[in-house]
């Protein structure tokens, strides 16, 4: 949603009024992530990772993690190259069927591997020759490949 620019964020009474995490922050304080709630971890984090809803949701505790220890400064800009790279690749290669997966895959994988994926996109002289279908589908696979090798599932989580 806020890649959409459909929602500004989660806290000081913006975005999104229906979506449950808006809701919480303003009824605990307006904390600007959860981490920082008095409250954290709350019950709404006990399963948060067993299914998705129309985003995952498998890294939230970890992205928490990671913002509390590297600090709001390096995990923004982290999260602000992320972003950059996937405009990059919604911009290059989304043949209009690759959204979700390139959402997916940024948000699971770590920037060290997003980089690298990358950089082996790049380094395919002969993709530039080929349709623009079998480029995206390139794209894809190397992504797909790449996090294999994690056992990462760059699909969303449905409950049964």
């Amino acid at each position: 949603m806020n890649l959409g620019q459909y929602c500004p964020g989660c806290c000081c009474g913006e975005g999104n009024q229906s979506c449950p995490i808006a809701k919480c922050s303003l009824q605990h304080e307006n904390p600007a992530y959860c981490f920082q709630c008095k409250n954290f971890p709350c019950e709404k984090y006990d399963k948060i990772d067993e299914y998705d809803s129309f985003i995952t949701h498998q890294n939230q505790k970890t992205d928490m993690d990671r913002f509390r220890e590297l600090g709001a400064e390096l995990y923004l800009a982290e999260q602000q190259r992320k972003k950059d790279l996937l405009d990059h690749l919604l911009n290059q290669y989304n043949d209009g069927r690759r959204k979700n997966f390139f959402c997916i895959a940024v948000n699971l994988l770590d920037l060290p591997e997003i980089q690298e994926a990358i950089k082996q996109i790049q380094s395919n002289d002969e993709l530039p020759s080929l349709p623009f279908k079998e480029q995206c589908l390139y794209v894809t696979k190397v992504f797909q490949k790449n996090a294999d090798k994690k056992n990462i599932k760059l699909k969303l989580i449905k409950k049964k």
